[in-house]
């Protein structure tokens, strides 16, 4: 990490152009032929593999090791894209370490599981630079809309297309990806590679991408119902929900998902300013991304402060462990209860906080700390729903096919029950989705 220069205030060009490529570069570097081979061989090849198991897409991921194993990535490849279209991604952003390797039979030995995501970049990368190895299946005749091109709306678009149905997708942005695209850490998918895989899945052909279409503007659900023999909802998570503390609104106080957005689309990184010292709120993914990626844009002092304890933090051990090794400080147990400022933010109050059988109570004791900026992590939700399809929760209630209450209208990912916030998962209730609607269209015709 590249000291930063002491420039008080919110200001652009902390570092020098070479320590911002240094920064930003690859955290997890691929891994070359031999160093794959050798990862492969520590597999045991589980009949009964509870790294499957802990997959939410299912991969076959003993096969695809052996087939590392024996010489043939672009078959391992395909083994993952079966289950995965999006696995080249989820070799990056996955939270390994709590699902697949978490599971790993040699993490109970050894403590040190297979490298599975570091095997599945490995065998994915080599076909992202291939044609695309999908065809479709024979035309259906059957239009589908899918309503957001994030990972369960490609997931979704892909599977359904290769079932011969002709799918146009309707994203609000101005470029597909969703969270792929804006919302994770630049050093996690260097080089564009968001945009690359969606190049790539869209090779399949017979997905239409019209962008700058948003649910309830440019299109209503109503109008898709009309048009389309079927509609999926993948359009993800818009609203970010407020601090709720006195004085929130002085500037630069903002949410952590917009600071992401920028950076991943900055073409400068100098031009991004940055506060000396940041505070971020939250205990997620996001949180952990916003914090350690302003140490890398030169912040002097970043900490992360968490409402609960550490067991709680949605975000994964080894990202804690990371946000702390990049010179982020994390405090738990602690809630925001004013921010201080003459116009903009200088200080932020809060009060610790006990978890117990009822809730979280005030102790009593309060805090301060220094921030010129501060980034709100505390989660989104669900902004434009159709006013006539049920909730639950505050996201879109499906059944475990992805069904809605409305008939012909199926739903995924963040937008809908049982969306956490991962790549995987949404890729899979796309895929789970697509299937149930492929099914559904089959017995019309």
């Amino acid at each position: 990490m590249i000291q930063a220069k002491l420039t008080p205030g919110v200001v652009p060009g902390r570092l020098t152009p070479e320590d911002y490529v240094r920064n930003f570069a690859d955290v997890a570097p691929p891994l070359d032929p031999h160093e794959a081979r050798v990862a492969a061989d520590r597999c045991y090849f589980c009949h009964d593999a509870p790294c499957i198991t802990a997959c939410p897409t299912a991969i076959d991921i003993p096969l695809f090791i052996r087939q590392i194993a024996t010489g043939t990535p672009d078959a391992a490849a395909m083994t993952i894209f079966h289950a995965n279209i999006l696995g080249g991604m989820c070799a990056r952003v996955c939270p390994t370490e709590n699902l697949c390797e978490g599971a790993c039979v040699r993490m109970d030995a050894e403590g040190k599981p297979v490298e599975i995501g570091a095997l599945q970049r490995y065998a994915t990368d080599g076909m992202l630079d291939a044609p695309h190895p999908f065809k479709r299946g024979a035309p259906t005749g059957n239009r589908v809309a899918v309503v957001g091109a994030g990972p369960a709306g490609l997931s979704a678009a892909h599977r359904l297309a290769a079932k011969g149905h002709d799918v146009v997708i309707f994203e609000a942005r101005e470029k597909p990806g969703g969270l792929n695209e804006y919302g994770i850490a630049s050093y996690k998918t260097v080089d564009g590679f968001a945009q690359a895989e969606v190049d790539w899945l869209m090779g399949i052909g017979g997905i239409e991408l019209r962008e700058g279409q948003r649910l309830g503007q440019q299109i209503t659900l109503d109008a898709l119902r009309g048009k389309f023999d079927a509609v999926f909802l993948g359009m993800g998570l818009g609203g970010v929900n407020a601090l709720r503390a006195a004085g929130e609104d002085r500037d630069h106080v903002t949410d952590a998902v917009s600071f992401i957005r920028d950076l991943r689309q900055s073409t400068d990184l100098s031009t991004l300013p940055i506060g000396r010292d940041v505070v971020v709120i939250g205990g997620g993914m996001t949180a952990v991304d916003a914090a350690v990626q302003a140490r890398l844009l030169g912040a002097e002092t970043v900490t992360i402060v968490y409402r609960r304890g550490q067991d709680r933090m949605g975000a994964s051990l080894h990202e804690q462990a990371h946000a702390t090794s990049s010179g982020v400080r994390i405090i738990h147990n602690a809630a925001p209860v004013a921010v201080h400022g003459n116009g903009a933010v200088a200080e932020i109050e809060f009060a610790y906080l006990t978890d117990g059988p009822h809730g979280l109570t005030p102790t009593g004791e309060r805090f301060r700390l220094k921030a010129d900026q501060v980034f709100r992590a505390i989660g989104q939700r669900l902004d434009g729903a159709p006013e006539d399809i049920a909730l639950d929760g505050g996201k879109i209630a499906v059944s475990d096919a992805g069904r809605t209450s409305l008939d012909g209208v199926w739903a995924g990912g963040d937008c809908a029950t049982g969306g956490d916030d991962l790549t995987v998962t949404a890729v899979a209730q796309g895929r789970d989705a697509a299937e149930d609607i492929h099914r559904r269209l089959d017995a019309k015709n």
